[in-house]
C-alpha cells in the first residue's frame, strides 16, 4: 500500500540527492483526484487552471477563494496518498499578510495540505507570515499566469542574463523563507537547471525543461479533454475528448433507433403484478 506523502518528504525530493523525480498533476474533482492518485502521483495540484479547463473562463483572474476551496474539498474526500496542493488564486494573498494567513486557511479547512503562491521576493512577507501559521508553502516563479497583464501576456521569463540572474535570486530568496518546493514555469531549460542547482529544495517544472527535480502538468491537457492549441511543453497522453464525443454519439445514435434501452437495461414487473394492473403483454 502506498504511503501518504508529505511536505517534509516532498522537501527532501532533490535529484542531487539521487532521488527520483517529483510528479505533479492537477485535478479538481473526486474523480479526477482518483485517476491521478491510483497513477501513482506524489502531488496533486488544485489549480487556478481551473478556470480555463474546467469553468470555461480565458484565464486565471476570475477564480476565487470559494472556488479553489469548494475544488479542494471534493479532491480531499477521496483521501489520495499524493500531498494536496492548492492554488491561492489572484488578489487573494496581494492585499494584506492578515488576508493571505485567512484565505490560506480557509483552503486547509477545505482538505489542502499546503498552498501554492506565485511571485518571488515581493511575496516575502506573506510567505513567512504562512509559514509562521505553519501553513507549508510551495512558490512559483518564472511565467506567472496571475501576473499576465503585466508581463504581456504568457511569455517565457528569464531570457536575458539579468532576468535570470533574477530568477535565481528570487528562488533563494522563497527556498530561504522556507517554501518546501518551487514551481518553474516558462523559463529556458539552462536558467531551470540554475535555479534548480543552486537551492536545496526541489523545483518542479512546468515549461522549464528536463533538469527540474520533477515535473507538473495539467490533467486535462495530458488527457487531451483539451483540443485548444496547447504550449510546447505539453505532451498529450490519450485523445479522450475524441474518444468521449465518438461514445457519447454513438449513445445518442442508440436512442434515437431505439437500440437502447434494451430488455437487459430495463426493470420488469411480476408477471402477476402486472396482471393485477391489466398490463398485458411482453415486458
Amino acid at each position: 500500500m502506498a504511503q501518504q506523502m508529505t511536505v517534509p518528504a516532498v522537501r527532501a525530493r532533490k535529484a542531487s540527492d539521487g532521488a527520483e523525480p517529483l510528479v505533479m498533476l492537477t485535478a479538481y474533482d473526486a474523480p479526477g483526484a482518483r485517476m491521478v492518485d491510483q497513477a501513482g502521483v506524489d502531488l496533486i495540484l488544485v489549480g487556478d487552471s481551473v478556470a480555463m479547463v474546467v469553468l470555461g473562463y480565458d484565464d486565471t483572474l476570475q477564480v476565487t477563494v470559494a472556488d479553489i476551496a469548494h475544488h479542494t474539498a471534493a479532491v480531499a474526500r477521496t483521501r489520495p496518498n499524493a500531498l494536496i496542493v492548492a492554488d491561492l488564486p489572484w488578489m487573494s494573498y496581494h492585499v494584506s499578510v492578515e488576508e493571505t494567513v485567512r484565505n490560506a486557511a480557509t483552503l486547509i479547512r477545505a482538505g489542502a495540505q499546503s498552498v501554492k503562491l506565485e511571485g518571488g521576493r515581493r511575496r516575502l512577507p506573506m510567505i513567512e507570515a504562512l509559514i509562521a501559521a505553519e501553513i507549508p508553502v510551495m512558490g512559483h516563479i518564472g511565467l506567472t499566469p496571475q501576473s499576465m497583464h503585466a508581463m504581456g501576456g504568457f511569455k517565457v521569463q528569464g531570457r536575458n542574463a539579468q532576468a535570470a540572474l533574477e530568477l535565481v535570486d528570487d528562488a533563494k530568496a522563497l527556498a530561504h523563507a522556507g517554501c518546501f518546493a518551487i514551481v518553474l514555469e516558462g523559463v529556458p531549460d539552462r536558467v531551470a537547471a540554475r535555479v534548480t542547482g543552486t537551492v536545496d529544495v526541489p523545483t518542479i517544472g512546468i515549461g522549464a525543461g528536463p533538469d527540474c527535480d520533477g515535473q507538473v502538468l495539467v490533467l486535462h491537457d495530458v488527457l487531451g479533454f483539451e483540443h485548444r492549441v496547447m504550449p510546447k511543453f505539453v505532451r498529450r497522453y490519450a485523445d479522450l475528448h475524441t474518444e468521449g464525443v465518438s461514445a457519447l454519439r454513438h449513445f445518442a445514435d442508440d436512442v434515437r433507433s431505439g437500440a437502447f434501452p434494451t430488455a437487459d437495461e430495463s426493470y420488469h414487473m411480476a408477471d402477476a403484478e402486472a396482471d393485477a394492473l391489466g398490463l398485458y403483454g411482453a415486458a
